[in-house]
This record gives structure tokens, sequence and C-alpha cells, in this order.
């Protein structure tokens, strides 16, 4: 989900090319996100996180409270602290950033189908220094 036509033609050549994924939809919006989902039924979806209209993270809190929610993995050039945390705290099972190469997003892809957290290595380094700063016990150990 993606409001630049240009990267959602990219990301289905990306996930075409194999024959263990199949894309059954695309959207501009979150609001469209959203009905792509109830319509469709995906296992995963992509999320991107600034889109007009409703935002990826409205899109992916509407999304986790439906029954048995796909993954929803944020999909963003935005990588700071903030969108990364909003993007968790609104129910994303990871977080890639749109820099990730093809073959590594298939696979990522593939991983999240079978229900693991999935993370672009910058996020997961940058989540982890941020939790242990923010641990007061984590000095005491």
């Amino acid at each position: 989900m993606d409001d630049d036509p240009m990267v959602r033609q990219h990301l289905r050549t990306i996930l075409s090319s194999s024959a263990e994924v199949e894309v059954v939809g695309e959207a501009r919006d979150g609001a469209e996100a959203v009905e792509n989902v109830l319509r469709n039924r995906p296992d995963v979806v992509l999320m991107d996180i600034r889109m007009p209209g409703v935002d990826g993270i409205t899109a992916t809190e509407e999304i986790n409270r439906l029954a048995a929610p796909p993954a929803v993995i944020a999909l963003t050039t935005f990588d700071s602290d903030s969108h990364v945390l909003s993007a968790l705290e609104a129910g994303a099972g990871g977080f890639l950033v749109k820099a990730t190469p093809a073959e590594d997003l298939l696979n990522l892809v593939k991983v999240a189908a079978d229900g693991h957290v999935v993370m672009s290595p910058l996020v997961a380094r940058r989540l982890v220094a941020h939790s242990t700063r923010s641990d007061p016990d984590h000095a005491a150990r």
C-alpha cells in the first residue's frame, strides 16, 4: 500500500517474481488499504506510513482490529525512531525501509507470512540501543 504508483508497480514486480507469493491487491491510501484487506484477506500487507487521507499508522491500527488480521509490515523511507515506534505501537509486525534489497524484501515477506517479526537491520539496532538506554535496570546487569 503506497501512494506512489511507481513504488506499487516496483513492489508488485519484486513480489510476483516468486511462485510462492501472490499479490492480491494494492492501495493508494490507508482507507483503500483497509478495504482491500477486507476484500482480499491477504497474509501480509506492506504499508507505507505517509499517505494522503488515512495514513499508514491509522490503517495499521484499523487492520489489527479485524478478526484474524494479516501481518502488517511498515515499508517506508521514513525510519526515524518516532515512526518506527508509532508503527509498532499500531500493531505492525515489522518495519522495513524501502532501500531493502529486492531479494531480502521478498524473503522477509515470506518470513512475515510465517508469523515472524521482520526488521531492517539498522532499525533493529536502533531499537535495541533505544531500549537499553531507556531501561534503568540494564546498567545494573
